[in-house]
């Protein structure tokens, strides 16, 4: 995440309030929201939650993801300031509420929502399970290992690589502008949140990421759902392979400390990650607990 949107992140989760509501934006001289574009049809979106990624065509625009309703209601006024065309299109990476609960913004806008077939599941499973079920615009069309359509001159294609960040994460492709929405299978010198609830696996994270390194040229943009503060939510193959070292590097910690008989307790202790400096401050206890968890149901 960029300063600027950290600042604004802060502020709005603090209490949950919004800040239009409660300053006047001329005292920060910031918008509540960033757009960057990529190519002249292409760029992201970032306000707070999920990085959202869009595209722009003769046929009309395609989100992908959505943030939430709020920031949600920010990114569909921005864009319609941008280009007149209908919002043909939106797409969910994954389930997790900081990607998808904006989608409810997209019912009158949209009447297609896609995403892997597991990733509806989760949603489902989180909004039962949450009694949000009324807040909810699922999607109501999935797909289970690849997905391609044209948008004008763009051809937008969809690949599942396995269970990684959670059981049903999206790549999508704008193979055209050769940019890839990563959603939150990388978070660029963040530490990550792994979701064993949906069925995240660190290992198999690991595979997705070698296949995802095979499939793409160095040539990619990369769009990542996350970055620590200081760093960009775009980057390269070289980002890819770096946080896919991380990972490593964190199984091999852990199982490291087990194997020298350390309690999860101990571990969980751990302030740094041998191999992988770059990223560091709050969150390390998640993937340390996620890869102590992963271990031990595999011993």
């Amino acid at each position: 995440m960029l300063r600027r949107s950290f600042l604004q992140t802060s502020l709005l989760a603090a209490g949950g309030i919004s800040l239009r509501n409660k300053f006047p934006f001329s005292m920060f001289d910031i918008d509540p929201w960033n757009i960057r574009m990529l190519t002249d049809n292409a760029g992201v979106f970032t306000e707070r939650g999920g990085t959202i990624g869009f595209h722009f065509s003769r046929e009309g625009i395609t989100v992908i993801d959505a943030e939430f309703p709020d920031t949600a209601a920010h990114l569909i006024a921005a864009l319609k300031q941008r280009n007149n065309g209908p919002f043909r299109l939106l797409i969910n990476t994954h389930h997790h509420r900081d990607h998808t609960s904006g989608n409810i913004a997209f019912r009158d806008c949209t009447a297609r929502v896609l995403a892997h077939e597991n990733s509806l599941k989760n949603q489902k499973n989180v909004a039962v399970q949450n009694k949000i079920e009324d807040q909810q615009y699922y999607p109501n069309n999935t797909f289970s290992s690849t997905w391609e359509e044209k948008a004008g001159k763009e051809r937008i294609a969809l690949y599942y690589f396995g269970a990684g960040h959670t059981d049903g994460d999206a790549m999508v492709h704008l193979q055209h502008a050769d940019i890839v929405h990563m959603g939150d299978l990388v978070f660029n010198r963040r530490h990550p949140f792994v979701d064993r609830t949906a069925g995240a696996s660190m290992k198999s994270w690991m595979t997705v990421l070698e296949r995802a390194m095979k499939q793409f040229g160095s040539k990619t943009t990369f769009i990542f759902g996350h970055a620590a503060d200081g760093y960009d939510v775009t980057g390269t193959l070289s980002d890819l392979s770096a946080f896919h070292d991380y990972l490593g590097n964190v199984l091999q910690y852990v199982g490291d400390a087990i194997r020298s008989g350390k309690t999860k307790e101990e571990i969980l202790k751990t302030t740094t990650i041998p191999g992988s400096p770059e990223w560091k401050g709050d969150g390390i206890d998640r993937p340390l607990q996620a890869a102590y968890e992963e271990l031990g149901s595999s011993s």
